[in-house]
């Protein structure tokens, strides 16, 4: 030992150095897994450091292991959660483990690098040495310490009876360990027993057969869950299933009859509508509304005014001409042509495509000139009650059916111009200069020309500018230059509706396209026959020349007053669309959610701004379409019909009052230059009257209310009654000026005074307070009746009558002339008036009739008098006659029969000379000649005055 000791004390140094030359070897990486209740980490390959440094006798610690040193990995928490530890020095066998528990759920895996090195040299452990670093992975392995979790507590689902379903609801529960082995819910399981239903291992409860909500309407069970580690659920989750009657799927709480009553404004259509889809997933749903209109009026309800009227009341500018007003002497062209009934009042004239024609007066022409104009109207291809329209074809071609055809003068030219269809084509065809210009042919595509239903078309030429509104919508023409070999129009001006003229003997020299107008060309006459007849109604055709209608106007003569609408479009719900056409007709809802679109649908609303909407039935129909994810099981669902009722709304009651019955007046003021005024103190008053409900009143029985409401009237009319009017002795006169400053129309003859036009009562009051009554010179007559009567809506309501009598007074001194007393009598002692009613006349001026009481009385007193007299010489000859019986008597008293005068009965009638004078006969035929005697004053024979004596008894 001693001599091993000093001959390691012997070696130099430089033999000492090389006894540790290596550096430690290990793995480059590191696989470790460590359980959450534990902390030895078991790593794969095992750890192990060599080192090639062999141990000797003299450097035995040079080949050893001293120990492993961890290093921070990516996450800098490797040398605080686990450490390396040497368990064999020679064999370098190493463990690593961690520091404190591990938490999987918290961090699942670890990196660090650990660096193993030797023990040096000498006891000291000097020139030690480090191997390279090697990567070391930890996965923490989990450990079952969770148990599963329901996402809710308590489940609800609701399915209809009588079905199967692959899934009612499904039911979720969570684990909170962190490996896939104890945090999957392994399955799931029903713990009531006895219930129709079973759960998969995904959670998804169905039933196991058919539900009956008679049976029982709610069934309620409990669900656990399991995880893989056979864990249970810390708590149960309550399932509660309600089963709903059978389900149909369609539109639930359809009506099928809507009542409207006129003046209610909008009212809901479907107001508890709504859609049921039993469950079926759908991701469009588009329902149309239908409102069918075509039957009321001109497509819809609207103005019952006549058209005039309507122009007025939409301001639409004055000086328009009839082409088709109706028949009158004044206007006869329109006499031949058959018409329709209306029930908007307005006149429908008929054209079956070949006789019938209107051709219009030169005289109504030649106020169209110009090249700016207006032409509207009403049209209706085909209609009922029209013949088959007679086949015109040229080359086998059926020609166009022409509307209206025209030729006017403008200055120092001729323009011409046809409206025509053709198939569902309207074209107009201009020409600016029949005898420069070529031809210019507008036309448009529509298939409003062709769908057999009421249409408004105003067409506005500025020519070359044309602009055509087919229902209050514009529609852009296409431009046809036509330079084809188009024989001229004559320059002759002339104007038809319901077809086109054509020459049949053209004596026309065509030079250069111009017309040669020789001095007799004008004289020419020419066989007319018509072509290209049209087929179908028309109505309202009028002709404005002069600058053209603003669109604003336009809408206002198409507008519809009645129609579909939408409530508050601020309470449509997100994706939801609604479309509306021009006409109100058709309303057109898409969506996409089922609870939104149902809200939409019960939105939908009828509105009728018409006081007096057109009673009667509006069909309705909703169409539905819906679209689902799975096209094959989408639902069909069939259309709806039902019909909307407007009912008849209160008949206004226009009343004519402030005129008595009679109107006396001296007769020199008939005979004044401005006559008389007959209503000056008219009062027209127009109110409703509808039902109020007296019983919530505490009433018995129903009453009736009457508002009194501001209207519109159309028309008033003055009649005589009698005779007509005798031009030469008498006529009503009407202050023109306000006539015309309200822009009505007058039409004044012998039989009548017809003021008519949309206006207010108040204007019709001051037209009819300034009708006065005048008489010619010495044409004073004792009476004159006269009857007056309003109406509005085109006639639709009429006024009461009022009658009114007029009594012409005549002077004093005319009165006491043996001529005029009889007259004068007959004035004021009427047969049918009693002296009382003479209070009844009209004396709105007492001061300039202070003659009529005066002369009543003198008249009454002469009567009185007279008929005092009458009774006084009837009482004398009675006796006188009864005297001379006596006499008879006493000289003969064996005569014959006696007269016995006890039953002896005098009548004597007051009124018998009056009613003589007044041509009534009062004779009176007693039991015979025999039996009566009329005895008559010598003083008196001239009166007339009879006193009858009847014989009650004969002796």
């Amino acid at each position: 030992m001693l001599r091993l000791t000093q001959s390691l004390s012997g070696l130099s140094p430089s033999v000492c150095r090389s006894a540790n030359k290596h550096k430690p070897w290990i793995e480059t990486e590191y696989q470790g897994i460590v359980m959450e209740n534990d902390n030895t980490v078991l790593l794969n390959p095992p750890l192990f450091a060599l080192d090639k440094d062999a141990p000797l006798h003299f450097a035995a610690l040079a080949g050893e292991i001293c120990g492993f040193r961890v290093h921070n990995g990516p996450s800098g928490s490797g040398t605080v959660q686990f450490e390396a530890v040497v368990l064999d020095r020679s064999t370098g066998e190493g463990l690593v483990r961690s520091k404190e528990p591990l938490d999987c759920e918290s961090q699942r895996e670890h990196s660090f690098t650990i660096q193993a090195y030797d023990c040096g040299e000498g006891p000291d452990g000097a020139n030690s040495k480090k191997s390279h670093k090697a990567t070391v992975h930890v996965r923490v392995n989990d450990v079952n310490e969770f148990s599963p979790v329901f996402v809710e507590r308590r489940y609800e689902a609701s399915v209809p009876e009588g079905r199967l379903f692959d899934r009612i609801v499904r039911v979720e529960a969570l684990d909170a360990d962190c490996s896939p082995q104890y945090s999957q819910i392994c399955f799931y399981d029903i713990i009531t027993p006895n219930v129709p239903f079973a759960v998969d291992n995904d959670g998804n409860i169905k039933n196991t057969e058919p539900l009956d909500s008679k049976h029982q309407r709610v069934h309620t069970f409990w669900v656990t869950a399991f995880d893989c580690g056979k864990n249970r659920a810390q708590a149960d989750a309550q399932v509660v299933i309600t089963v709903k009657p059978s389900c149909k799927p369609g539109w639930m709480g359809w009506t099928k009859r809507v009542e409207y009553t006129p003046g209610s404004g909008s009212i809901p259509l479907f107001p508890g509508l709504h859609l049921e889809t039993c469950e079926e997933t759908v991701w469009n749903i588009q329902a149309s509304v239908e409102l069918q209109t075509g039957h009321i009026g001109k497509g819809c309800d609207r103005d019952s005014y006549s058209d005039r009227s309507v122009r007025r009341l939409c301001g639409a500018v004055r000086g328009e001409v009839d082409l088709l007003p109706p028949p009158s002497p004044a206007a006869n062209w329109t006499s031949a042509l058959p018409t329709l009934p209306s029930s908007d009042s307005s006149l429908v004239f008929s054209f079956n495509g070949s006789n019938h024609v209107a051709v219009v007066p030169d005289s109504v022409v030649s106020a169209l000139s110009g090249d700016h104009f207006t032409l509207q109207l009403w049209m209706r291809r085909g209609g009922g009650n029209i013949q088959p329209a007679t086949a015109q074809t040229r080359a086998g071609r059926k020609e166009e059916e022409t509307i209206v055809c025209s030729t006017v003068r403008n200055d120092d030219s001729f323009s011409h111009y046809s409206l025509s269809v053709h198939g569902c084509r309207l074209s107009l065809f201009y020409w600016p200069d029949v005898a420069a210009a070529r031809p210019v042919k507008f036309l448009w595509k529509l298939e409003q020309v062709c769908d057999s239903e009421w249409h408004h078309l105003s067409l506005s030429v500025q020519f070359p500018s044309v602009t055509l509104y087919v229902d209050g919508v514009t529609f852009d023409p296409a431009l046809i230059h036509d330079n084809g070999a188009i024989p001229n129009p004559a320059p002759r001006q002339r104007m038809s509706v319901g077809a086109c003229w054509e020459p049949e003997e053209k004596q026309k020299e065509i030079q250069n396209n111009t017309i040669s107008e020789g001095k007799d060309s004008a004289h020419k006459e020419w066989r007319m026959r018509y072509v290209g007849g049209y087929h179908g109604l028309l109505s309202g055709v009028t002709v404005r020349p002069g600058s053209v209608e603003p669109h604003s106007v336009v809408e206002c003569l198409y507008a519809c007053r009645e129609g579909l609408d939408f409530g508050d479009l601020e309470t449509l719900g997100s994706g939801m669309k609604v479309h509306v056409n021009p006409s109100q007709s058709v309303l057109v809802l898409e969506g996409d959610d089922i609870e939104s679109f149902n809200r939409a649908v019960q939105q939908v609303t009828y509105r009728n701004s018409l006081r007096f909407a057109t009673p009667g039935v509006r069909p309705l129909k909703l169409t539905t379409s819906l679209r689902c994810f799975n096209e094959e099981s989408c639902l069909a669902l069939k259309q709806l019909e039902g019909y909307l009722v407007v009912l008849q709304p209160d008949a206004p009651q226009i009343s004519l009052s402030g005129v008595g019955p009679h109107l006396a007046r001296p007769a020199p003021e008939f005979e004044g230059p401005r006559g008389v005024s007959l209503f000056p103190e008219l009062r027209i008053v127009c109110s409703l009257s509808h039902a109020v409900n007296t019983a919530a009143q505490g009433m018995e029985g129903g009453a009736l209310m009457s508002d009194a409401v501001a209207h519109t009237l159309d028309g008033c009319e003055v009649q005589p009654l009698g005779e007509e009017l005798n031009p030469e002795r008498e006529e009503l006169l009407v202050d023109m000026d306000v006539v015309r400053e309200r822009g009505l129309e007058i039409i004044n003859t012998t039989a009548y005074i017809a003021i008519t036009g949309a206006e207010s009562i108040s204007v019709y009051e001051d037209v009819l307070r300034s009708v006065r009554y005048r008489l010619a010179k010495g044409s004073a007559r004792f009476e004159r009746r006269f009857r007056l009567s309003c109406s509005e809506m085109n006639g639709r309501y009429t006024s009461n009558e009022l009658t009114l009598e007029v009594n012409f007074l005549h002077s004093l001194d005319n009165l006491y002339h043996p001529s005029n007393l009889l007259a004068s009598q007959q004035q004021f002692l009427h047969p049918s008036h009693h002296a009382g009613e003479l209070s009844g006349h009209t004396l709105p001026n007492p001061h300039r009739n202070s003659v009529v009481p005066g002369a009543a009385t003198v008249i009454i007193m002469v009567c009185v008098g007279f008929l005092v007299v009458m009774v006084i010489l009837g009482v004398f000859r009675i006796r006188s006659i009864h005297r001379r019986g006596e006499g008879a008597r006493g000289v003969s008293k064996e005569g014959g029969s006696q007269w016995d005068d006890s039953a002896l009965t005098i009548i004597v009638n007051p009124m018998e000379s009056y009613e003589s004078r007044m041509g009534i006969s009062a004779d009176t035929e007693g039991e015979g000649e025999e039996d009566e005697e009329a005895a008559e004053s010598p003083e008196d024979a001239g009166d007339d005055q009879r006193i009858i004596i009847k014989k009650e008894g004969r002796e």
